[in-house]
């Protein structure tokens, strides 16, 4: 699913780990990502947060999409930073979810957002991936 996600790849994200119910996702960031403030920009954050938080939700092989999400941000990143997006399957309920994401900064591990993401399943499969199984990299 990754592999085709032109707006994730565009940021420069690149997937770093995944398994069922579980993705960690790396986005450096640059020039044009921060903000007047000189901090990066809230809304790629979020990007971040809701692409680790996709990966994750779809690792089951069943196409899975949000239902809303919010975030809580706890301390700026800037211009160089590395933003690394740990997200976590919570619970699962028929056929929606919960999965919380935390995004740090890759040099000192300092936590800059909290993610809360909510997912519904379409229940159909992901084409060319068995349900229950994620593909590495995928």
């Amino acid at each position: 699913m990754l592999g085709d996600d032109l707006a994730s790849a565009g940021l420069g994200m690149t997937l770093l780990d995944v398994g069922p119910g579980r993705a960690r996702l790396r986005m450096p960031v640059r020039d044009d990502m921060v903000n007047g403030h000189a901090i990066v920009h809230g809304g790629l954050v979020f990007t971040l947060a809701d692409s680790a938080f996709a990966v994750a939700c779809n690792s089951h092989g069943v196409v899975t999409v949000a239902a809303g999400a919010d975030i809580t941000f706890t301390a700026p990143g800037r211009l160089g930073d590395v933003l690394l997006a740990e997200a976590r399957e919570t619970d699962v309920f028929g056929r929606s979810g919960v999965t919380d994401v935390r995004v740090t900064r890759e040099s000192d591990g300092a936590l800059i957002a909290v993610f809360r993401g909510r997912s519904r399943s379409l229940g159909r499969p992901i084409p060319g991936v068995a349900q229950g199984v994620q593909q590495e990299g995928s």
